[in-house]
């Protein structure tokens, strides 16, 4: 007699369950992911901002108007990247618009604040960010 060699249909079929199962956990916490990691572009992106911010406080004891007293490009839309559409100062507070990859329409809010010398910036939901506190960084969450 011949021994059979291979799998049945209902261990095969239970395997392609299994492995569904996993891509429905995997799939949405990999889309969240990749959202922070395109914040984090965002916040990169402001790093400029923020440089520029800084010295023309640190030179004028006074928060830049927009973006051209900060030294930065006067419009908006050339401060841009894969995941960003625009780079804003408006009074010392930097306001970066994420595309639709990130959260569409939604904005990441940097405040600066001035205490003995040194600039210290919030990025906090309070400060005016409207982006999900959940692809937000560490540094950015309540």
């Amino acid at each position: 007699m011949n021994a059979q060699k291979g799998f049945t249909l209902i261990e095969l079929m239970i395997v392609i369950a299994i492995i569904g199962i996993l891509a429905a956990i995997a799939l949405p916490a990999y889309q969240d992911y990749t959202k922070r990691a395109r914040v984090g572009e965002a916040l990169s992106l402001a790093g400029g901002a923020k440089t520029a911010v800084t010295e023309f406080y640190s030179s004028n004891n006074a928060w830049p108007a927009n973006n051209t007293s900060a030294g930065l490009p006067a419009t908006p839309a050339d401060i841009n990247g894969n995941s960003v559409t625009s780079v804003t100062v408006n009074n010392g507070k930097i306001s970066v618009a994420v595309k639709d990859n990130i959260e569409n329409g939604k904005v990441l809010i940097l405040s600066p604040s001035a205490a003995t010398g040194s600039v210290t910036w919030n990025c906090k939901a309070a400060a005016g960010t409207t982006i999900n506190v959940k692809f937000l960084p560490s540094e950015c969450r309540t």
